[in-house]
């Protein structure tokens, strides 16, 4: 049986070019998605993604992004000199401050956040095409609060510039620590959380059922108290995207940008996760345009042997679900296993296949996991991530 997924059409926006600017990896910029943050510059490069696992780091980068006080989460860049630019789900940032409310100023397009303030998830912060100032939350008790703004939906919603955080009756105060640990997941329309909070599989793709911070990832990184980078994006495969197309970059080519959107950010990988999860090869076998078996194997042997090359001491799980069955399920286990195999035999004995059960009871839009089914991804995967690591 196969799993029809809907096609997504992609959105453009237009991005600031950056300026060649020596780069100052020092700081931790890609941050947490799930509760963790982290602080320091950003790192987008002005130089075309590398489509090979070399080097990049003699590319010209932009500057790093003007300092707004607060841990930035996610991927990030400094190419607009007005603010902080980011597109990646669950990208944001988490701010201390010693006031009654907080807000922010932001440019580009219209997005949604999930909002979280000392520990409790608030109401959806949505903004507006353009430029804007947002009240984030207001009228709390005068004193010490900890707010964390995370973007629900993906990066093809377009592109935000973080210009400004301002505290009400009061003022920005250090931010939290990061938490020591440090997840990255590489995915699809399952990683984004597509149709999630749908409610039946009537609907279809829409910012008001996408919700990040309620996905497989971000909750697996509470869970383990870790920092989270998503890297996802709908309808995208390792080879081939969905429905066969090959015109459009694959996800192994947007694992390399700061800003998906703008092939001239190159990422530049500031700090190493302890663990990547890989959950792609759904939209490669999801219709009847599949690759070819060693297509597909040297693909995904290659989008290992990059991030290997980028985090060298990271344990790599690699899955695919829940949403493929049958046959199809069978061919990407094994592909992905075949993968996972010249890598091992390569002599690279942190990587990992993982056959996530594909239980998907009650489904959100367009067949999508749930929130309940992220929930059971979560617990699932936190076994072998435990077991692999200590934790």
């Amino acid at each position: 049986m196969r799993v029809l997924l809907p096609f997504v059409a992609l959105f453009s926006l237009a991005c600031a070019s950056g300026n060649g600017h020596p780069a100052s990896p020092s700081g931790r910029g890609a941050g947490a998605g799930a509760g963790g943050a982290s602080a320091g510059s950003g790192n987008g490069g002005t130089a075309g993604s590398s489509g090979s696992a070399g080097a990049v780091a003699a590319l010209p980068v932009c500057p790093d992004p003007i300092d707004l006080g607060v841990h930035l989460v996610g991927r990030h860049d400094g190419c607009d000199e007005t603010g902080v630019r980011m597109a990646w789900s669950g990208t944001g940032f988490v701010a201390r401050f010693s006031g009654t409310g907080l807000s922010i100023s932001q440019s580009g397009a219209a997005v949604q956040y999930t909002v979280v303030v000392d520990g409790a998830v608030g109401p959806n912060l949505l903004t507006t095409r353009g430029s804007g100032t947002y009240e984030v939350v207001t009228g709390l008790a005068d004193g010490e609060h900890t707010v964390e703004v995370y973007r629900r939906g993906e990066a093809s919603f377009g592109v935000t510039i973080l210009q400004g955080v301002d505290v009400v009756d009061g003022e920005l105060l250090s931010p939290p620590a990061a938490p020591a640990r440090r997840i990255e997941v590489i995915g699809d329309s399952i990683t984004c959380g597509y149709g999630n909070e749908g409610e039946d599989t009537s609907c279809s793709f829409s910012a008001d059922t996408e919700n990040h911070y309620l996905t497989y990832g971000a909750v697996l990184a509470r869970a383990l108290d870790a920092e989270l980078s998503t890297i996802a994006w709908s309808g995208r495969g390792v080879v081939v995207n969905y429905d066969g197309d090959t015109a459009s970059p694959t996800m192994p080519a947007y694992f390399e940008r700061a800003i998906p959107q703008d092939s001239s950010t190159a990422w530049f990988f500031p700090w190493e996760p302890d663990a990547v999860i890989v959950n792609l090869g759904t939209n490669d076998y999801s219709t009847n345009n599949d690759p070819e078996d060693t297509v597909f194997v040297d693909g995904y042997e290659t989008l290992l042997l990059n991030i290997r090359q980028r985090y060298p001491a990271a344990y790599v799980l690699c899955t695919v679900g829940p949403l493929l069955s049958g046959a199809d399920l069978s061919t990407a286990r094994t592909n992905i296993a075949a993968a996972v195999a010249g890598r091992n035999d390569a002599g690279d004995d942190r990587v990992a296949a993982y056959e996530l059960a594909p239980n998907n009871p009650d489904p959100g839009c367009d067949w999508h996991p749930s929130v309940a089914t992220h929930a059971a991804m979560a617990d699932e995967l936190a076994v072998p991530l435990a077991q692999a690591l200590g934790w």
